[in-house]
């Protein structure tokens, strides 16, 4: 596995300086992805604590702002208990109640939980809007600086410094540093990031 990384490294040359540049088989064997940045739409999270009913199949949760705007009904619910985390349920939204800067949640279980537990926490996925975003595994996170890898052209690879915003399940909105259509590299992005930063090292170059 060494030797194999070793002689990947040495196929890979500076196409100029601020540049990486792998073939079509290089990027093969370093199994790169690239994704076009392009306005999606943005899921995330929200993790609360709710209350078993009596009858075992539906759970109740408070949310409180700012989270409390975007839960809807008909929305996604994984809940799992405390004693049993690998015991995971799925759910629905199938009440909201607005009441001052919260909403009381009310979800129904897709079967019947565990006796004897109560308490449960509730995963709900809220969809945030739609955002200019890329994948989260293209982003390299160096101290408060977020690095993404542009492909200029077809092997080509030059970084860049991107804003972020919402950080989703799955994607990310770029508030700053990408255009819509631009190119990333998701897959293979911190191998790019290790060569190019050694190609600087050789050449007596600092970023």
């Amino acid at each position: 596995m060494a030797g194999s990384a070793h002689a990947q490294r040495e196929r890979i040359r500076l196409s100029n300086v601020g540049g990486t540049k792998v073939s079509g088989t290089q990027a093969l064997e370093l199994t790169l992805t690239v994704t076009a940045a392009s306005r999606r739409s943005i899921q995330q999270i929200v993790r609360t604590a709710g209350e078993l009913d009596k009858t075992r199949k539906s759970l109740t949760a408070q949310i409180d702002s700012p989270e409390a705007e975007f839960i809807k009904v008909g929305q996604r619910v994984r809940a799992f208990s405390l004693q049993a985390r690998s015991s995971m349920f799925q759910a629905k939204i199938t009440r909201v109640t607005s009441v001052e800067n919260h909403v009381i949640v009310e979800a129904a279980l897709s079967g019947e939980a565990h006796e004897n537990t109560t308490n449960y926490v509730m995963e709900i996925t809220i969809d945030r809007g739609v955002f200019l975003s890329i994948p989260s595994e293209a982003i390299i996170e160096e101290g408060a600086r977020r690095i993404v890898y542009i492909e200029k052209q077809q092997g080509q690879y030059l970084p860049a410094e991107i804003e972020t915003g919402f950080q989703g399940e799955l994607l990310t909105e770029v508030v700053k540093g990408l255009d819509e259509g631009d190119k990333v590299v998701t897959f293979g992005s911190f191998f790019i990031d290790s060569e190019y930063k050694l190609k600087l090292s050789d050449t007596g170059t600092t970023k």
